[in-house]
This record gives structure tokens, sequence and C-alpha cells, in this order.
């Protein structure tokens, strides 16, 4: 993992209709987005924990790219994101983050669907705590994964929010293509 060392990691609290979430970057581009209403607290122990020498500095304005399509998204306009990323993890973690990428949005994918697609079929639950590990919610759609039953399994931002994604996406879908339902 590279450690960014006295680096500075900026930070907003976006906020759009229900939604509350704690968004940061570093110069190199988006590297958190936080769980939908989790308090401050849970940003600041991700930095503690990952880069301990980097200071946390709140500028809404830089992080206004990454807020706007963060809210396209939420408003069910934008399907995928192009600002850059910037996270860090061992080889495995960013293998199954960049699959994470390649799941188009309004469907899902197993955790075993995940695992093939790295070539690391008996890595199930090794693909599990990576994506529980994922820093970037909704940018990196680890909530498009689901169990192979078809069973909304665990989320760091918790199964209610894996749930609005997963609805959002398909709302939107329907809408897109000329079914709009109550």
């Amino acid at each position: 993992m590279k450690n960014n060392t006295n680096s500075l990691i900026y930070w907003t609290l976006l906020t759009h209709e229900a939604w509350s979430i704690y968004i940061a970057a570093t110069s190199e581009g988006l590297c958190f987005v936080g769980s939908q209403n989790h308090p401050f607290e849970e940003l600041t122990r991700w930095v503690q924990s990952r880069f301990p020498s980097n200071t946390l500095n709140q500028d809404n304005e830089k992080l206004l790219p990454y807020a706007s399509e963060l809210i396209e998204y939420l408003q069910g306009t934008r399907t995928n994101f192009t600002s850059p990323f910037d996270f860090h993890g061992t080889p495995f973690q960013l293998a199954v983050w960049n699959a994470l990428c390649s799941i188009p949005y309004g469907q899902t994918q197993s955790y075993s669907d995940i695992a093939n697609q790295i070539q690391k079929p008996t890595a199930v639950r090794a693909v599990g705590a990576a994506i529980g590990a994922n820093p970037i919610l909704i940018t990196v759609p680890c909530h498009r994964v689901i169990g192979k039953s078809g069973a909304l399994t665990g989320y760091r931002g918790g199964v209610d929010m894996k749930t609005k994604l997963l609805r959002l996406e398909q709302d939107s879908l329907l809408i897109e293509g000329g079914i709009q339902h109550a």
C-alpha cells in the first residue's frame, strides 16, 4: 500500500435528498465514499488506519467534481463515473475492485462470478473480504455483488443502503426504457 506521507486528504459532506455521505479525495483522485448517514468518525477512522500521517482538510470546492457525479448518479442520470480514483490495496484487492467496475449499471453478479473473473475461483471468501474493504462505495460498485442464491448479503454501508442503490439503478433503467412505475 502506497503511503502519501504528510499529504492532504480533502473531504466534504455530500447531501442530496435523503443522502448524507462523507467523501474524500487526494490530489490524485477520489479515495473514499462513506456510508449513508454515517458520522464523520467513519472517515476519520479510515484515514487514521490507512493514512496515519495524512491530514484531513475540508474543501468543498475541490470535491465538487466528485460530488456532482455522485449526485447525478443518485438522481438516476449517471450510469458510470469518469472522475479519477485513488485507491490503494493489495494486488488481490485491486483486481477485485477493478472487476467490480466492470459490472454493468443495473446488473448484479455473485461473489463467485467475481472470483472467476479474476481467475481465482476458489477465493470466494477472500473476494468477499476485498469487497468489504472497498473504500469507494457507489463509484466502485460493490453494491452490485449479491450472494449466489440472489440474496442481498453484507455491505459496508448496510444492507438498507445496498437495497436503495440497487433499486435506484433498476428504477432508472425502467424510466430510461420508457416504463415508469410508481
